[in-house]
């Protein structure tokens, strides 16, 4: 009895290295596979019958243990739309099963996958190199908030993304404390700016007709300071150029604010290339901006609203003017000239898509004929309790178990652009493997033909 358990013993040895022998081949012809996850060998002893003082011949079996959690290294790719996961996750992706009518018909299970190298096919859906379709929740490119939370398949569409008329300019800048001359008046050179009595109106906020004419715009321009110019959009997509001027309205230091006076500015724009006489050049926003000895705005102005916003006809309606928390300043500037620094609004004219990538920030990212950058997808990550539960498919792809429970969105990994996760696989740990289980599946074998040789014998006995 012995002699036939070391035997059948030894056979389940040779079954077990054999099962160890191919994940060992599995691994080393997947070295080169995008995203593979090797398969290392769990090796388990069964016992027939023990007691403290026996012991009969068990087996063992050998079981996959896989190594999901553990990271391949991170490559850089060439091409826009790859992308790897850099910690826990994986791509919620789906499989087509067949084509009707030109169109990819899906199987509604959801797959995973750490394979990141995807690319727009011809229907417009980003496919990876084992033929899985990419999952994520689409963004409306015009508001870029997301349009809902169920992630579904992600198809680029190529169509134009329509015109958004602007309606915010964000704008910061910091005014000179003592604002000179650009053309030096022949009386009073390089001396402080500011309107005065000499304009043909009042185009202050001070009880003033909040506009320039058209007879005083030189007498505007050499008593006021350059404050940017931007390109809007009105609603079908037209640009319109806005150019901005800074003019100082009041003065109670005396010409320096810095001995304890307020300075009062008001901004303008203009409203017309061609005006002329008593007509409206530049139009005054109507905000007033109060600064104290520190060059700080007094009340504090984080916005403005220009009601009705005109240039050469064209009406932009009412613009938000955002300062943020840095406002508008007026500190001390030896160039006497107005620092813009920022100067952005949220409008754009028609385009036509371009191109796509992904970014680090993990959304599809469409690039259009008219120069913006809209975000048109985001891609969904998902995380497992239990990720070495997950039952393996063909093309480096898992599908959710009992065990492994099911899909949670918000992995913590992090999606790294133009990358792709190698396989985990080591060359050298595998081949020391190799040497290890051709060795044991040898020796086993001996154990066989031992045993054989010992059953004939017993058997030769009654000869």
């Amino acid at each position: 009895m012995t002699i036939f358990g070391a035997m059948t013993t030894a056979i389940t040895g040779l079954k077990a290295n054999s099962k160890a022998l191919g994940h060992i081949s599995d691994n080393i012809a997947n070295t080169q596979t995008i995203g593979f996850k090797r398969t290392e060998t769990n090796f388990r002893d069964l016992v027939t019958f023990a007691t403290s003082r026996n012991n009969a011949p068990g087996t063992v079996l050998a079981e996959a243990r896989f190594t999901n959690t553990v990271q391949g290294a991170l490559e850089a790719a060439q091409v826009p739309t790859h992308m790897a996961i850099n910690g826990d996750g994986y791509f919620m992706v789906s499989e087509r099963v067949a084509t009707l009518d030109n169109s990819p018909v899906f199987n509604q299970i959801d797959y995973y996958t750490r394979r990141g190298d995807f690319e727009v096919d011809r229907f417009g859906y980003l496919q990876n190199g084992a033929g899985y379709y990419l999952q994520g929740v689409e963004i409306n490119p015009l508001t870029g908030n997301k349009v809902g939370d169920v992630p579904t398949r992600i198809q680029i569409e190529s169509d134009f993304v329509s015109a958004r008329q602007s309606t915010t300019m964000e704008y910061t800048a910091n005014l000179a404390s003592f604002p000179k001359t650009v053309v030096a008046d022949a009386n009073t050179p390089n001396s402080e700016l500011m309107l005065d009595a000499t304009f043909t109106n009042n185009p202050s906020t001070f009880g003033g007709d909040g506009f320039v004419q058209g007879q005083d715009e030189q007498l505007f321009l050499d008593r006021s300071l350059a404050g940017g110019a931007i390109t809007m959009y009105d609603a079908i997509g037209n640009p319109v150029n806005v150019e901005m001027r800074w003019a100082k309205v009041n003065n109670t230091g005396n010409g320096a604010a810095q001995a304890g006076g307020a300075d009062t500015w008001n901004l303008f724009y203009q409203t017309s290339t061609t005006a002329t006489g008593a007509t409206a050049k530049w139009n005054n926003v109507g905000q007033a901006y109060v600064f104290n000895g520190s060059g700080v705005a007094t009340p504090a102005v984080t916005s403005a609203t220009v009601t009705g916003l005109t240039v050469d006809g064209v009406n932009l309606g009412n613009i938000t003017l955002n300062h943020g928390s840095n406002q508008i300043t007026q500190f001390a500037d030896t160039n006497g000239s107005v620092s813009v620094t920022e100067i952005e609004q949220d409008g754009f004219a028609s385009g036509a898509l371009a191109s796509i990538a992904i970014s680090d920030a993990g959304r599809v990212v469409g690039t259009y004929t008219n120069g913006k950058q809209l975000d048109l997808a985001e891609v969904t990550l998902v995380k497992f309790n239990a990720d070495n539960k997950l039952r393996k498919l063909d093309g480096g792809a898992w599908a959710a178990t009992q065990d492994s429970g099911e899909a949670i969105q918000g992995a913590s990994g992090e999606i790294v652009a133009e990358a792709r996760e190698a396989s985990n696989v080591d060359i050298a740990d595998e081949f020391s493997k190799l040497i290890i289980t051709q060795q044991a599946y040898s020796a086993t074998t001996r154990i066989v033909t031992t045993s054989d040789e010992l059953v004939r014998e017993t058997l030769n006995m009654k000869r």
